[in-house]
């Protein structure tokens, strides 16, 4: 049994996730949607991760259609889950609650104040296996104008102050985070040159950011990933 990793766009990949997964010879498949790779059945798999991209969770396609049934069926069959970004809306958009246009674009690592984006873990969840040696707040990289309400069976573990639902679970071992901790230089410097709504703020700053950032970004990346590894039980 291995990891499921669903790419919806090229670009937008496991990053330091696939480091970790290589350092502790985890072994892996990534399903490339933006190639042309089928919507595989999550029953062959420990665990499944569903990566960002520029759709959205409300779209009509077969392709969003597939996407949505199978993380549903992940669910049903109570295999773990972790979803970024995108992989979080549709997690959402699976269990029945309606994704939406946010009131602000979260872009980049600052918001609108000039303040780095940062989640803050609810009391009650500070000590979901999740977040284990985290700590709060924890700053983040966001690319979405997007964003969900929550259903009945959906809880909300972490929020952010331009988008309030920034975690959320569902059941026991399905999580769903709307910020990015994947990022390396390397996939970053490609987002920089491709992503249209990073591709409008100045690059230069952006890198100095990340920078500036970077020891702390890699180390909450590593045991962020690291927490949902061992809740699936790969580590």
């Amino acid at each position: 049994m291995s990891l499921l990793i669903v790419k919806n766009i090229t670009r937008e990949g496991p990053g330091i996730l696939e480091k970790i997964l290589k350092e502790n010879d985890i072994d892996f498949h990534i399903a490339d949607l933006d190639a042309g790779d089928k919507v595989l059945e999550p029953d062959n798999y420990s665990a499944v991760i569903v990566c960002g991209g520029p759709d959205s969770a409300n779209d009509k396609t077969r392709k969003m259609e597939q996407e949505l049934a199978m993380i549903k069926k992940a669910i049903e069959l109570e295999i773990p889950y972790l979803g970024i970004c995108l992989g979080m809306q549709t997690l959402a958009k699976s269990q029945g609650a309606v994704v939406r246009k946010n009131d602000v674009r979260e872009i980049g690592f600052r918001d609108k104040d000039g303040e780095y984006y940062s989640v803050n873990i609810e009391d009650k969840w500070i000590n979901d296996p999740l977040f284990k040696d985290l700590g709060n707040l924890v700053k983040i990289f966001h690319l979405h104008g997007e964003t969900v309400d929550l259903s009945d069976n959906i809880e909300l573990l972490a929020t952010g102050k331009y988008c309030k639902n920034q975690i959320i679970k569902v059941g026991s071992n399905a999580y769903g985070i709307q910020g990015h901790f994947e990022l390396t230089p390397e996939m970053f410097e490609v987002w920089l040159d491709n992503d249209p709504e990073l591709m409008e703020l100045d690059k230069t700053m952006l890198l100095e950011d990340f920078d500036e950032l970077a020891e702390e970004y890699r180390n909450n990346g590593y045991t962020f990933f690291s927490n949902f590894l061992k809740i699936a039980g790969l580590l």
